[in-house]
């Protein structure tokens, strides 16, 4: 019979953070967000075909501060996936595995992501939001 002295398998705690595994997991955070986005893009094209009433009132919320981080948080989440997706893409080809590539393209990933967001938005609201 086995040592039930010891455990079953290595505990969270005992890990380090590493770029490599936050990312893996923030991949799949920002498809859960983006599942919830849509949801939300459906409540706008709702309001849309409801009339103008319901549209102002959905779009006051969404013109809100909170309704405003949650579209940033939106547009972030989308260009981190798509990004990511493509590093994964890139990896599927077999290129990229070395040690200093993952982490440099896992970089890229975030930084690409970041510039596009804000460009994304400079493109939508301008310099003066």
């Amino acid at each position: 019979m086995a040592n039930t002295n010891r455990p079953l398998s290595p505990h969270l705690q005992v890990y380090r953070p590493q770029l490599t595994s936050m990312l893996s997991i923030l991949h799949r955070g920002t498809g859960v967000a983006l599942a919830g986005g849509l949801v939300l893009m459906l409540w706008w094209l709702v309001a849309l075909a409801s009339g103008p009433e319901y549209y102002d009132y959905v779009m006051g919320i969404a013109g809100s501060i909170i309704g405003r981080l949650v579209m940033l948080g939106f547009t972030w989440a989308l260009f981190f996936h798509l990004c990511n997706g493509l590093r994964h893409l890139y990896w599927d080809a077999g290129w990229g595995f070395e040690i200093a590539s993952v982490y440099r393209s896992g970089y890229m990933v975030v930084i690409g992501a970041t510039v596009l967001t804000v460009l994304a938005w400079i493109a939508a609201y301008g310099w003066g939001g």
